[in-house]
This record gives C-alpha cells, structure tokens and sequence, in this order.
C-alpha cells in the first residue's frame, strides 16, 4: 500500500529503518532485502532488463559513482547483453534528476535526421520503397554515446573509463545466452552480415540457449570509447567505420552527420495527477500522450470504479484511443511545427474530451492520418543512488538488430530509426526531414511529491509504451500498490485499427463485459518489460529506503543494496 511506502517524518524513517534493519549510518554496510518481488535497499537502487547490466551498474554504486554513472554503465553492458535492443548504433530518451540541483531534465539521445536523406525513397512509386524502411537508408543518426558522455560530463563522479569495464568485460569473456535472447538471434540470423553470423553463430548456425556469446569487437570498440570518449563514434575510427559501411550499403548516414550530432537537453513536461507531478520527456519525444491519458482519467473516481473493471478499462480504452489521435494530430518536431502543450496538457481540454466519452459503449477510432508503424524492441532502465539521484531511460535500435547492418569490425548495430516516420502524406509534421529531429515514442517518467522522486519507471513496447506506463502510475496512485504490484498488474492497450489487448489476467468476466459493450477484444500477455523504482526519505530529505521492482513479463533483474 502506498501509505507504507512513504515516510513523511523523522520518527517515522527511523522507526522503518530499525525495522528493515537499515543502519542510520550513511556508510552502513549493505542491507538488501527481496519481498515476494519487490525488492528494497536502503543506499540505491537499480533494475534493467538483463541481470549482468543490473550488476554492473550496482558494482559502480557500490564503488562510490552516483546514479549518472551507473546510468552509463547500465546502458553499455546492455549493448553487450541485449544486443538487440539498444547500443552505441542507438538513440532514446532519458529523464535525470539531479539531488544536488533539485532538477529533472531530459537528455535527447535521438538524434538528428541524416541531411542527405530524401524521404521520397520510403514511398511509391519508389523502387523497393517498403524495403528502404527496414534497411541502411532507414539508418538515421545514432546519438546514444554522445548522450551517455553528456550526462557523465554534467554530473558522474568516477573516471569515465571505469564506466565502460563490466560492459568490456563481458563482451569480452562472453556471457551465457538466455532462450530469449538466443530466440531472436535465431529469427534474424540469416539476415545478418556474414561477418555478424561468425559473432552470433557456431558452423553456421545461431548460438543456441546456455551457449557462450563473445563480441570481442564489440569489446574494442567499447574500449575505444572509454579511451577517447564519444569522439570515437562521432568523429574518430568509429564514426569513419559507420561511413565506409553506409556508403557501401546505399545509406544516406555520413561521417560529417556524426560528427555534428549533440546530446540535447531540455525541460521536461508534466501535469499534477492527484497532488504528484508526472515528469516525461517534452517534443521532440513524443511523450505527451502519456500525460494526457492520465489528466482525462483524472476526471474519473477510479478508486471507486475499482481495478481492471469492466467500467475502469472501458474509460482507460476510450481515453486512450483519444491520446492516440492526439498523437497522430499534433506530434512534431518543434522545429517543423509547434506542438499545442498548453491546450493538451490542460484541465479544461481533459474535460472536453471526457464528457464526449460514451460511458455504455465502445466508439470506433477515426485517425487524422496515417498511422506509423510502432517500434517494439527497445529496452529501459532505471537507478538511484543513496544521494537521491535518479536516472530512468528509454533507448532502442528500431527493430530487433536495427537495420540489420554491423560496420566490420566494430560490433554495433546500426539503428532503423527513419522506419517509424510517417511517409504519407508527403512533408506531414512525422515525415523524415533532413536535418531535423526524428520523432521518439519512448516514455521515461518520474512521479514526484514534495519536489523530490517518489516513483521512476518506464517500459519498451512500441505504441502501447504511452498507454502502459499511465496504468502502472494509476496503479501505485490510485489504487495503492506497491512498485511490484503496480508493473506486474496486467494491463490494456488499444492496438489500431479497432483492437483492445487484454492481458491474461483480466478475468473472463471482465473480457464478456467489454465485449458486450462493443470493444474487440484479444487475449495476450506481454505488454511491455517494465521496471521501476521507488524512494521514501527522512525529514529532512535525505533518501532512506529503496524499492524496486522488474517486470515479471522480461527476465531483467532489480537489485538493491
């Protein structure tokens, strides 16, 4: 229960900590405990979707580094582990706050569009036009190393290069695959490079579940970054070895794009949802919709509606088939078009839109305009230190492996970002401009009380990213769960044209009751790989206790300590 989680005076802190016998000592040896899921820790915490990234980054907190260091370490050992998912040939989208500064910012890893890029290739009458999506055209600029450099730069604390040593050393002496991740090698196996099916296979063949995988040049590239910093990609060896393979594979990426690209930094956006201030990522990320989900379901009782309720999840699906349209209407790059925040993220629009909701009957969705295809393979962490620093983050290739292209020698995969534009019609606020943003789904968020972090969580998935991460919020707000609970819970998305997934768990009863109120139903399980996070604090402001929790959807791991 959400009473239990937070400790709003010093008399009640310390009474916790002698309870979960967390020493008051600042410099207390390590109390780490696993509550049926949920995990606690009384100095820091983190959780991510592989179990060595999760050690990795624990082992730079326990070493002293802040959560801005593990944070960089994290996301590298998960280029390593989850090589499908996210790396150096990357972008995402990243929340920070800062103890020191009291501040949540976003950090932009996405890139900008190529500038040699003609989106007339990703449309008919193009020859192989829907090929130009998935391939070396659809690369756009990685930013992911250029980001990781920047937060370490604005707040790490350790040496840069210490960052890098799990993520070498496991690429390096290799790790022993998981069958999920060995699954999607042998899915995409023989679509990789020749030089890449010598890294992921064995006599021709995809390594198999419980076998080693070993990327020792990914390791040197990786060594190459923690030598000479993100110059390496953007700029030095690296970056000329991505702009030898592009130009041999008819890609629009280039050495002089690398080398121009920034991390950015931002102010995030955020509503008050129920006296806690939801904070998100601000355009270019396309974030917003999150944020309108849960003001529109603001104007409900859902405590009383009750959870996953026929009556709850009918105005969860009708709301979240508006944040939908709202998506497709009005996101942009800023530098093409201005996207209306204060109309959408305002009580007076949550309102409008509420009191059109037919509360006895399902309504068709009517798009303003094409809908981009979603991009599912992605992953996300989160990490806090004892100091109250907080880092949660969203990063991805596109598809599984990216484009599907390995510069020789390097190890990385490239993304397919440019995929996820909008191509129809031509010049549309979501086509691919060059030299401009390219648009981000991902939804990184922290849930803040009283100034400070109280919750941070995201959650891979594609388009159901912006309508999972609202439910987990609802879940630990307004009905009062524990961060455990709160992601295992099963969820509900509207999937275009006209379908509404339903998990598993949501009883059969409930499903009958959707139906009958017009709603298409499908059956599933696997919305999302979430993890989170949650901090309580003394009187005087000072972090006392952790709880964190992975997604029992994935096989990442939440460690505490």
């Amino acid at each position: 229960m959400r009473d239990s989680i937070l400790v709003p005076v010093v008399v009640a802190a310390a009474a916790l900590m002698i309870a979960v016998g967390v020493a008051a000592d600042r410099d207390a040896p390590e109390q780490t405990q696993q509550l049926e899921g949920l995990v606690v820790g009384s100095q820091g915490m983190v959780s991510s979707a592989h179990p060595l990234a999760t050690e990795a980054g624990l082992r730079i907190l326990k070493a002293g580094g802040n959560a801005f260091d593990a944070a960089v370490t994290v996301a590298a050992a998960l280029n390593v582990t989850e090589p499908m998912m996210s790396g150096i040939g990357g972008y995402g989208t990243i929340i920070t706050f800062s103890a020191g500064d009291r501040e949540a910012l976003f950090l932009n890893s996405s890139g900008l569009i190529p500038r040699r890029v003609d989106s007339d290739v990703f449309r008919a009458p193009a020859p192989g036009y829907l090929e130009n999506r998935r391939g070396a055209k659809a690369v756009s600029t990685p930013g992911n190393a250029n980001a990781w450099e920047a937060m370490w730069k604005k707040y790490g604390s350790l040496g840069w290069a210490d960052l890098f040593e799990p993520a070498i050393e496991a690429a390096e002496k290799g790790f022993i695959l998981d069958e999920s991740t060995a699954g999607m090698i042998a899915r995409a196996f023989r679509s990789f490079p020749a030089h890449a099916r010598e890294i992921y296979g064995v006599n021709g063949e995809p390594l198999q579940s419980g076998m080693r995988l070993i990327q020792a040049d990914l390791g040197r590239s990786l060594r190459m970054i923690a030598e000479k910093g993100a110059y390496a990609v953007h700029g030095g060896e690296l970056g000329e070895a991505i702009d030898r393979a592009m130009r041999e594979a008819g890609g629009f990426l280039r050495l002089d794009d690398l080398a121009e690209n920034e991390a950015e930094w931002y102010e995030p956006i955020s509503i008050d949802y129920r006296g806690f201030e939801i904070v998100t990522a601000p355009p270019p990320a396309n974030s917003f919709p999150a944020l309108v989900r849960l003001g529109m379901m603001s104007r409900y009782d859902n405590q009383s509606l009750g959870h996953n309720t026929a009556a709850y999840l009918h105005r969860y699906a009708e709301v979240t088939k508006h944040a939908f349209w709202a998506r497709l209407r009005y996101a942009s790059d800023p530098l093409v078009r201005p996207v209306p925040l204060d109309m959408l993220l305002s009580t007076d629009y949550w309102r409008d839109q509420v009191v059109t909701i037919d509360l006895e009957r399902a309504t068709a969705f009517e798009p303003p305009g094409v809908v981009p295809p979603p991009a599912s393979h992605t992953t996300h962490f989160v990490v806090a230190d004892r100091w109250g620093n907080v880092v949660t983050a969203t990063q991805t290739l596109g598809n599984a492996f990216g484009s599907r292209i390995m510069p020789p020698g390097t190890g990385i995969w490239l993304n397919n970002s440019l995929a996820y534009c909008t191509f129809e019609p031509k010049g549309n606020p979501m086509d691919a401009f060059p030299g401009h943003h390219k648009l981000s789904g991902d939804v990184p968020a922290m849930v803040m009380l009283e100034g400070r972090p109280w919750m941070a969580l995201g959650t891979p998935g594609g388009h159901t990213i912006a309508q999972t991460v609202p439910q987990m919020i609802m879940n630990m707000i307004d009905f009062e769960m524990d961060v455990f609970e709160a992601i295992s819970a099963p969820r509900v998305s509207f999937i275009e044209p006209d379908i509404i997934m339903i998990e598993n768990g949501v009883p059969e009863r409930v499903r009958s009751e959707l139906a009958v109120m017009g709603h298409k139903i499908r059956g599933g399980w696997g919305l999302g790989n979430a993890h989170a996070l949650t901090i309580e604090y003394d009187g005087i402001g000072a972090p006392v206790r952790f709880t964190g929790a992975a997604d029992p959807r994935g096989t990442g791991l939440a460690r505490g300590y």
